[in-house]
């Protein structure tokens, strides 16, 4: 186990990595039109498992095209065939060597112009709101939520989450029963986000950014290291 806090965030940015190039062979070699979520979901279990080893996700994989990117992460809404101009998004917790990684992509099938926009949009928010969060490391949690939605505000969407993130470490990260504000960029999150976890370690935080088109009824998001990187 890492005792350093470069260490720390070396084995995360490692994961990550890690991560990034298994959603770069979903992508390339699974996402398509025609077949469920459900069965898009276990060939990415396999694939993970087959090529990288992964064995433990450490929160349930999430895939969800169509109306269902509009369901909150806690819900399971109906299997859904992904459709042939369907935006989808994918968001998995794998653990590479007992280190977490967050990771979220969206992808979009065929060329709808309004989902296209969401897509693209996503990563230049994500930017803007981590150079936000630089300017000012010491903010709260919720300061950071609302200037998430502020900022997709200003790109013509809904923010479409109650949290904009949260912490992440070595497996199982830190956790409070039940607790949905102290550990999440969210609401009612009044630390300071620059703290130190139970375990004396600079906590490091994931950054969601969910963007919603509430008028045509879908939605998209990515995530990934807020402090690393």
């Amino acid at each position: 186990m890492a005792t350093t806090e470069s260490e720390r965030a070396a084995n995360l940015q490692d994961a990550q990595d890690k991560a990034a190039q298994l959603f770069i062979e979903i992508e390339r070699d699974l996402v398509r039109p025609g077949i469920s979520e459900k069965t898009l979901n276990a060939e990415i279990y396999q694939l993970g498992f087959d090529r990288y080893g992964i064995k433990t996700h450490w929160h349930k994989r999430v895939i969800r095209s169509g109306p269902n990117t509009l369901s909150p992460f806690s819900e399971n809404p109906p299997d859904r065939i992904i459709q042939p101009d369907d935006i989808l998004v994918v968001d998995l917790g794998p653990v590479f060597e007992a280190w977490e990684a967050d990771f979220g992509r969206t992808y979009v099938l065929g060329d709808d112009p309004f989902k296209i926009k969401l897509r693209d949009s996503l990563q230049p928010v994500w930017d803007i709101v981590k150079a936000r969060f630089l300017e000012n490391p010491d903010m709260s949690g919720e300061e950071l939520y609302d200037i998430s939605c502020s900022v997709a505000g200003e790109y013509g969407f809904d923010f479409g989450a109650d949290i904009a993130g949260h912490i992440v470490g070595s497996f199982p990260h830190e956790r409070i029963p039940k607790d949905r504000v102290s550990l999440y960029i969210t609401k009612g999150n009044t630390e300071t986000m620059n703290t130190k976890g139970k375990d004396g370690f600079k906590r490091h935080w994931i950054l969601e950014i969910h963007l919603r088109d509430t008028e045509r009824g879908f939605g998209g998001f990515t995530e990934q290291l807020l402090t690393v990187g």
